[in-house]
């Protein structure tokens, strides 16, 4: 078993290695060389944007006609563009025109139909595969609205319809989304499988309404309400939360964000925080908790184009009657890599994270619109390969269990990212365990 996760981290050093030798590392710093800069803008003009409106892209500029604007914040305030995930390519060209200074913001507009069929293995487990539809479609009135469908069969059957509009009343900066969903999903709770002795599926069909407003460029406060019906074949105090095996679970909260991010999809500099504290069961069936959520993350250049990151993260539950399907659970949103496919499970739960990561690409357009049929707005793609290194570690413990540094579990390790935006990222890492075990980890999207 040793010389195997042995091979796997030569054969990943050597992948790393080759691929790293071979490509010269690129940076954004061409994009914007500019001798312009800094200039004073007298106008901002946008092209490209056929069906986005102007008021979608312009409101997250940090400047104004007027404003003097440098090269850093040029980088910045396309990056912020970007992260709307509606473009395939920013560009912020600067030009002098009968003494005018005009910033002229070029951009290119992503396909907005995403029909994709998919198998994805339910916590990593091949043995529960699920398959289905995900349909996405994106900025379809020029306000970067979002409508998603899927259906999943197999493990775990899932339908989904959601609607989320950045821009409910005019310009006011109001946000709303609405979310239905039916799933049988199989218990996630390894405290209720040992309860029980045996696995079990609960019938959720639930819907969620969250209506909020956007504060300046980088706050936004919501309030969020949903209802909950949860069957479970059978009636386990503790498995459900009231006194029958049909649980009506009305849920009710507030919550705030605080968003500096350059990059939202792969963040080098900036702050993210947020708070979420919902009321569960309101008294309703005698169903009477609470759970609060804390997030912070901060992204900053050590040097060079060097990129660190941390994170502190917790989940925390309140009262005497919790559900079990609602406990703190690591291992199930929430991972530790080193831990990867482990469950820890408590009233609450704590992890922290740090990274740094290393550009190989740091970006490169790449245009396949010479392939036919399919549409150009498809082959058109941002493209990033970075190198990184971790650690993280994190804690799942009941309320009577005591908050002890030895019982938090850590893992550490290196990994690589390939960046295909606006679509899609994937990474490849090899993580450790306090006794040294490996284990290969394949996963979509960054870690934090």
């Amino acid at each position: 078993m040793l010389k195997s996760k042995n091979k796997v981290i030569i054969i990943f050093a050597q992948i790393v290695i080759v691929f790293s030798s071979l490509v010269v590392p690129q940076s954004t710093d061409s994009l914007f060389n500019s001798e312009l800069y800094p200039f004073i803008v007298d106008s901002i003009n946008l092209s490209g944007n056929e069906i986005t409106e102007d008021f979608i892209i312009l409101r997250e500029l940090n400047f104004s006609i007027g404003d003097t604007l440098t090269q850093q914040n040029s980088f910045y305030n396309r990056e912020r563009v970007y992260s709307l995930g509606i473009f395939n390519h920013v560009y912020f060209i600067p030009s002098i025109v009968e003494s005018k200074k005009i910033l002229t913001i070029e951009l290119e507009e992503s396909w907005y139909i995403y029909p994709v069929p998919f198998i994805d293995a339910k916590e990593n487990d091949f043995k529960k595969l699920s398959y289905g539809m995900f349909l996405r479609i994106k900025n379809f009135r020029g306000r970067n609205e979002d409508l998603t469908a899927s259906f999943a069969l197999g493990y775990d059957p899932t339908f989904l319809l959601s609607y989320y509009n950045p821009n409910l009343i005019g310009k006011e900066n109001f946000f709303f989304r609405s979310t239905i969903s039916y799933s049988d999903a199989s218990n996630k709770s390894p405290a209720a499988n040992m309860l029980l002795g045996n696995n079990f599926s609960q019938k959720v069909v639930g819907v969620r309404l969250l209506i909020g407003k956007r504060f300046g460029l980088f706050n936004r406060l919501y309030l969020n309400s949903g209802y909950s019906y949860i069957e479970t074949p059978f009636y386990i105090p503790g498995i459900n939360a009231s006194n029958n095996r049909i649980d009506n679970l009305v849920e009710l909260g507030i919550g705030f964000e605080h968003d500096t991010r350059d990059l939202s999809q792969f963040p080098k500099n900036g702050i993210f925080s947020s708070f979420n504290y919902s009321l569960k069961g309101l008294g309703f069936d005698d169903i009477s908790y609470s759970a609060a959520w804390f997030d912070f993350r901060q992204y900053q250049k050590v040097f060079d184009q060097l990129i660190s990151k941390w994170r502190f993260a917790s989940r925390l539950t309140f009262g005497e009657a919790v559900p079990y399907y609602d406990n703190s659970i690591l291992g199930a949103n929430e991972r530790i890599r080193g831990h990867y496919f482990e469950k820890f499970e408590g009233n609450d739960y704590y992890i922290g994270s740090v990274e740094l990561y290393y550009p190989i690409i740091e970006e490169l357009n790449i245009d396949l619109t010479f392939i036919p049929i399919i549409p150009d707005k498809l082959l058109s793609y941002r493209v990033g390969f970075y190198t990184q290194i971790f650690a993280e570690t994190g804690l799942a413990k009941y309320k009577s269990e005591p908050l002890a540094i030895n019982k938090f579990n850590t893992g550490y390790g290196l990994g690589i990212t390939l960046l295909v935006l606006p679509y899609q990222i994937f990474r490849v890492e090899v993580a450790f365990n306090e006794l040294f075990e490996s284990q290969l980890i394949f996963d979509l999207g960054i870690s934090f």
